[in-house]
Formats: structure tokens, sequence, C-alpha cells
């Protein structure tokens, strides 16, 4: 892990920390040094917590062995520093993208994962491919604002779990949001990608900090 993660107690990951995960009978042997940097983290007494994003949602119970890692629903609600704080991947929230949002459902309903899971590896991988490549042209010909989030679904959700805070991936825009929820301060923090830079978002006792690191100063996706 980076040195920034290995000085924190807790660890959240919200998905796609894989460009693409085809269940955890396959694990490619470059995606072995995230695996091993994962389980020394937790190996070393902090807790690491993982998000499926929209490549990844396919980790399942070997992932968590292999790291020690916990799997957390989507969204997860925890305490951050005295303030009830709402952690997603982010793509719940993106509901202008009426053709995502029809396929993140097929997908994630575990009659099509069964199915899918029962294929070869090779079939697997050429249909995670394919998807890879439909996802691109579907982003290149639409407007940013469709596959932003919608500013209502935030709200919404916050307003449902009683948070002031959210934090998120997934949009690759990384920001803080300062807005109202119910009359009261909230707050929306959005982590970036890990393509050119690193994105980390890093909470302490004075509170959060979006930082961007140069990927070469680290060893896995943290």
């Amino acid at each position: 892990m980076s040195l920034r993660a290995s000085h924190s107690s807790n660890l959240y990951i919200l998905g796609d920390l894989f460009e693409v995960w085809v269940g955890d009978d396959h694990i490619h042997d470059e995606l072995m040094p995230v695996i091993d940097a994962m389980r020394e983290y937790t190996q070393n007494g902090n807790r690491l917590y993982v998000m499926h994003g929209n490549r990844d949602f396919l980790l399942a119970q070997q992932f968590e062995a292999l790291t020690g890692s916990t799997i957390l629903p989507d969204p997860y609600v925890i305490t951050l520093n005295g303030v009830r704080t709402a952690l997603s991947h982010g793509d719940m929230f993106c509901t202008d993208d009426v053709v995502y949002q029809a396929f993140k459902a097929k997908v994630r309903a575990p009659e099509w994962q069964q199915a899918f899971l029962s294929q070869s590896i090779e079939k697997r991988r050429e249909y995670a491919a394919a998807v890879r490549d439909k996802s691109k042209s579907h982003t290149s010909t639409n407007a940013h604002e469709i596959m932003d989030v919608n500013q209502s679904s935030v709200n919404h959700l916050m307003q449902e779990l009683s948070v002031t805070q959210l934090i998120h991936g997934h949009t690759h825009r990384p920001n803080t949001h300062n807005f109202t929820v119910n009359n009261r301060p909230a707050s929306r923090y959005v982590l970036g990608d890990w393509y050119e830079h690193g994105s980390v978002l890093e909470c302490d006792d004075n509170g959060c900090t979006l930082h961007n690191l140069e990927l070469g100063s680290v060893i896995a996706l943290v």
C-alpha cells in the first residue's frame, strides 16, 4: 500500500479498484501485487473495506478471504468524526443515464451473475472486453451532464439515510460540493480515477482533505 494508507487504521475502497473482475476463480497474475498489498495491510491490524464498482461488482467471498477485507453494501453509513456519512460507489446517483441504469440492473441480478460465472474464463473475458468497448462508445457520445450525478437523487438518499456527508467515486470528477439538505449544511466528496493520478480522501480529527497522488509513489490502488 502507499505510505499514506499504511499510516491509517481504516481504509475504504469505493469500487472500481480493478478495471475488470470476471470472478474470484480467476485472478490475473498482474493483479496479485494489489492483492498481496491489501493482505499485508489487514495483517498489520488495519481494517479494509471494499465496495463494488461498475467494473468489479463480481468481487466475492474468496476475494475477502485473500485480502482480509470486508465487502460493504452500497450505500453504507458510517460515523466519521461524529458526522453520519454515507459511502457509495456513486453510479446509483447517475439516474439520468437510463441506458447505464438498465444495464446495471441486468448484471446485478443473481440469475445473470450465476449464468455468467458458469461460463469459461475466456468467454467471460471476451464479454467484459466487449462491454468495456461499448461503455467507451456510450461515454463518448453522451453529454457529460447525463453521466454525472443527479443532485435530486443525492438529496433524496441523504434525506432517507439522515446523513449530511456523502463520499463517492464513479464520475471521475474529484471535487468537494457544499449544499443544503433539509435546510442543513451538507457536503459531497467526489473521488477521482486512478489513471494519471491517484485520488484519496484522507480523514482525521481535523476533517477530510482530498488529495491527488502521483501514481509512481504508490504500489496499489488505495
